[in-house]
């Protein structure tokens, strides 16, 4: 077993990380139902705010090696981009705000936010945020053609 531990502090809080991994996989049910399974993980997030204290435990199956510090720093990494793109989702597509509840509709308009998201990404020429090309491109027929087509 491997073992890692960070500690961050900031914003009034404390967060301390732990990472555990193991290559020991025989306590899994049948784990070559995973093609390229090396390892088994776990991240424990001991949080305090004030005199608020939460700890939350995550169980993840990779395929790294049984090593905690490269598992925390993918871990990390991950949530990262999770949280980058769902806050320039709220805030550009104000995503937290929508409604709508009926059929598929929720998830066909999440999808159409991410192939958007991307778009403006992809579109280099206006060096503007993903907010100010999205008007952009809802004012200028020219512009959102070059968002949606590259022209």
């Amino acid at each position: 077993m491997d073992y890692y531990e960070d500690i961050d502090s900031g914003h009034g809080r404390i967060d301390i990380r732990r990472y555990w991994t193991t290559s020991e996989l025989t306590t899994l049910p049948n784990p070559t139902q995973w093609a390229g399974l090396t390892s088994i993980a776990m991240m424990e997030s001991e949080r305090h705010i004030g005199d608020t204290f939460s700890l939350e435990r995550r169980y993840y199956i990779t395929s790294l090696d049984s090593n905690a510090r490269q598992f925390g720093n993918a871990a990390r990494g991950h949530w990262g981009v999770e949280n980058c793109v769902h806050w320039t989702l709220d805030v550009t597509f104000r995503e937290d705000e929508c409604r709508i509840r009926r059929g598929e509709a929720a998830e066909n308009l999440c999808t159409l936010r991410h192939f958007v998201l991307n778009l403006l990404k992809q579109e280099k020429t206006l060096k503007k945020s993903i907010k100010q090309k999205r008007l952009m491109a809802a004012w200028d027929d020219d512009y959102r053609a070059k968002v949606l087509f590259g022209q």
